[in-house]
């Protein structure tokens, strides 16, 4: 259940309403919180007449949030920026796009158009992408900047070619084979990827072969990551570069004693059936293996990992003069990280430290990390209870953020000017800032940022130069250029709100939310957002109540939320939104009450959030729906299962019905072991009081998920069928996880709306447009 990057760690990735996170595209957004306990009015932005947005038209080209640009990356030397950008006619295809900032202007540097050739990706590529919740994607999805700072890699349907800012482009490769993986060396001298489970490597423009040896099983990989790592650990990539190029550290991984899932993926034109190595809960992984060897695969001795082979290969990294190799190794039950120090020439390592998690509680997984030239590191840690950055050096640690709020990413480090870059919710939890803080004398974060506005950023190597992505409830994501201390010195994307804007003609009608929290029953504050019609006097309405739940994820935010939620509102509903307990950037305590308890204290926040709309004068009591996706479809089985007729229906997306069913990584962190925790598993499971679902329900999945396997639905829908319970079933062949795109996305969500309609939850005539 991964995140994108911040999505990749969750299910909701894959939702139809896309929950605002931070990143370059989909980034939080700020505006004053209301008073805890405020009735959401809402305000419109105009007084002038607007059509009302449907379905159709949010999911149509050009997207209504403007440009959203990917991948936002700066070149070594700092000179160009470079995105991948979608097209106004087609919003799922990017191309790669240049800024010089010498010159002030904007190239198309590669047009997937035309060098892509539109041929089928491998079913390799195919479930990369799928881990990535990029499977719906077209054109450009990837590229990497050269060191050289004068040419890019760059992957086109299966194909490599490394683009020139002279507008030059050279074919690397031209073959049907899978090119998984494809990095340039951190010189620019060679090119390697992975094919048919070996590593391939070569000089650039020379044939790269295979420098990994041929296995008789396939079951093994070489520089490939194992399932649970592209699903859960955020590691999409299983072979790392030393940064002089003398070395690879190449992940081996053998999936035989991994169980096997006869998936069948069923289309429209028929059904393939995948005989897929998936390591659910409580059953044994692949085991993994690390070697270090030369560039023509000579030299290769294997690193010690430990005695216990039971244990998670979580990040790999090289030190900056390529002597040491760091590789962070958790145990199963992801209680205990070790930071292992590896001699490259021997394979020898040894405990540089070790991060322990809190009682009940897991050790979350962080990018947020850097080993700095002087031997020293900075490291994210939830030692104290929150998210924060420390410095490790000559054996000893200084903490260098604190305070009940959370780092929420590492941006860089400028190291001449011993300056730390971040994101955080030191003032707001609902909205993220971009701070800086000294290396040597670290004191009260400086913020870079302006509040009012939710921020991400990237920075460039030397992290002199800043992209800061940011947005507000009335404001689509903007991007520029920041010195140092956050000054903007260019635009990147402004994305104003002006007349050409593809959202100008629904500005007019366009409300915007407002805030507040409501008390948990351990005292915690709530917090929710609520989007309503323009309110009429002596009126009520009906709500749709999107939740998600599950932890990793935060979905209340000041952010821009998109066109969907505008289209909902305009059809005469409160939108409304709560996170409960077990969700992201609260700290540990706040975060761990789910711990071999899911679908319990998420199910009771949830309904204090029901309650206090039942309470407003504006709110139809009678008329509340609960959605959601993957963990949130879940949540609604159970939401419903605990509290009869306090919701008017549920609509439960690709929900995990059955905790055994879904992977090692992710469910064990939480669950714990089902061998050891049975009575857990059974408690938290949504199969053994499904009976008890009395209200209208409308069960929705893709019928070739991977992820969330359509197991979970069918024995759902057994069990309501054996128990005489009626429901509704909306079952989308071919369709994964992700049940999404222009066409199908629009009957998602007419499908939900015609299921309220026929059970009444529906505005009462003339309270919507």
């Amino acid at each position: 259940m991964t995140k994108s990057r911040f999505l990749r760690a969750c299910l909701c990735s894959a939702m139809p309403l896309a929950i605002a996170a931070s990143g370059m595209a989909l980034s939080t957004a700020a505006s004053a919180a209301a008073p805890a306990q405020t009735p959401a009015s809402g305000t419109r932005v105009t007084d002038q007449q607007a059509p009302a947005l449907d379905f159709v038209r949010v999911f149509a080209s050009p997207s209504l949030n403007g440009p959203s640009p990917r991948e936002v990356k700066i070149s070594p030397d700092g000179r160009y920026l470079t995105l991948l950008r979608n097209r106004d006619a087609d919003r799922e295809r990017y191309d790669l796009w240049g800024y010089d900032r010498e010159s002030g202007k904007w190239s198309m540097l590669v047009d997937s158009e035309k060098l892509g050739t539109g041929r089928e990706l491998s079913e390799a590529e195919k479930m990369q992408r799928e881990r990535q919740r990029i499977g719906d994607l077209k054109g450009i999805v990837h590229y990497a900047w050269n060191e050289d700072s004068r040419s890019l890699l760059v992957p086109v349907d299966g194909d490599l070619f490394l683009a020139g800012l002279d507008g030059s482009v050279t074919r690397l490769t031209d073959d049907a084979g899978d090119e998984l993986n494809p990095v340039l060396s951190p010189g620019g001298t060679y090119l390697s990827y992975v094919r048919d489970g070996r590593l391939m490597v070569g000089k650039v423009g020379a044939e790269q072969v295979a420098v990994t040896p041929e296995e008789s099983a396939e079951t093994v990989h070489w520089g490939e990551a194992e399932f649970v790592a592209q699903e859960e650990m955020f590691r999409l990539t299983g072979y790392w570069w030393a940064p002089n190029e003398k070395r690879i550290a190449v992940e081996r991984y053998d999936e035989a004693p991994v169980g096997v899932v006869t998936r069948a993926a069923i289309g429209a034109d028929g059904t393939r059936t995948f005989a897929q190595r998936y390591p659910a809960a409580g059953t044994d992984n692949a085991l993994v293996s690390l070697y270090v060897m030369k560039p023509d695969g000579t030299g290769r001795v294997q690193v010690d990992l430990g005695s216990d082979p039971d244990i998670y290969l979580a990040r790999v990294d090289w030190s900056g003069d390529g002597k040491t190799l760091y590789v962070q190794r958790q145990n199963r039950e992801q209680t205990r990280l070790d930071m292992l120090a590896v001699d490259p020439q021997t394979g020898k390592s040894s405990v540089l430290f070790t991060e322990t998690a809190a009682d009940g509680a897991w050790i979350n997984l962080s990018d947020s990390y850097r080993f700095l030239d002087d031997g020293s590191l900075v490291w994210w840690s939830e030692r104290d209870g929150y998210g924060h950055l420390y410095r490790l050096a000559d054996g000893k640690w200084t903490q260098l953020t604190k305070g009940e709020w959370v780092v929420t990413g590492l941006v860089g480090i400028d190291a001449k000017r011993g300056r730390i870059y971040f994101t955080g919710t030191k003032d707001d939890v609902l909205a993220q800032q971009v701070y800086a803080v000294d290396l040597e004398n670290p004191g009260t974060p400086e913020r870079l940022t302006e509040t009012g506005w939710a921020n991400s950023a990237v920075a460039s190597k030397d992290a002199s130069t800043l992209v800061i992505s940011r947005s507000s409830s009335d404001q689509p994501t903007q991007s520029f250029i920041a010195d140092g201390t956050g000054k903007r010195l260019e635009w990147v994307e402004q994305n104003a709100l002006d007349a050409d804007h593809p959202y100008a003609p629904y500005l007019a009608s366009h409300r915007e939310p407002s805030f507040g929290t409501v008390k948990a029953e351990d005292g915690s504050d709530l917090h929710w957002m609520m989007i309503t019609p323009e309110l009429e006097p002596g009126k009520t309405y009906p709500v749709f109540f999107e939740h998600y739940g599950g932890p990793h994820v935060q979905t209340v935010s000041k952010g821009w939320l998109g066109a969907l939620p505008q289209a909902i509102v305009d059809k005469g509903y409160i939108y409304f939104r709560l996170d409960n307990r077990g969700s992201a950037n609260r700290g540990v305590a706040f975060e761990k009450q789910i711990h071999q308890a899911m679908g319990t204290v998420e199910v009771a926040d949830q309904r204090a959030g029901a309650q206090y709309l039942k309470s407003l004068p504006f709110v139809d009591g009678d008329k509340i729906a609960t959605y959601g996706w993957s963990y949130g479809g879940f949540m609604t089985l159970k939401m419903l299962e605990a509290d009869q007729g306090l919701y008017a229906a549920g609509i439960s997306g690709a929900p995990v019905t059955k905790w055994e069913l879904y992977d090692t990584h992710y469910t064990e962190r939480y669950m714990g072991d089902p061998r050891k925790v049975p009575e857990a598993y059974a408690a938290s499971g949504a199969l053994g009081n499904a009976e008890a679902i009395a209200d209208p329900m409308l069960l929705i999945h893709g019928m070739a998920d991977d992820n969330v396997v359509f197991e979970n639905s069918t024995a759902l829908a057994a069990k309501l069928q054996n128990g005489e319970r009626a429901f509704e079933m909306m079952f989308y062949p071919g369709h994964t996880h992700s049940v999404k795109g222009p066409k199908i996305s629009v009957h998602v969500w007419n499908t939900i709306f015609n299921f309220l309609e026929r059970h009444g939850v529906t505005p009462d005539e003339g309270s919507g447009k």
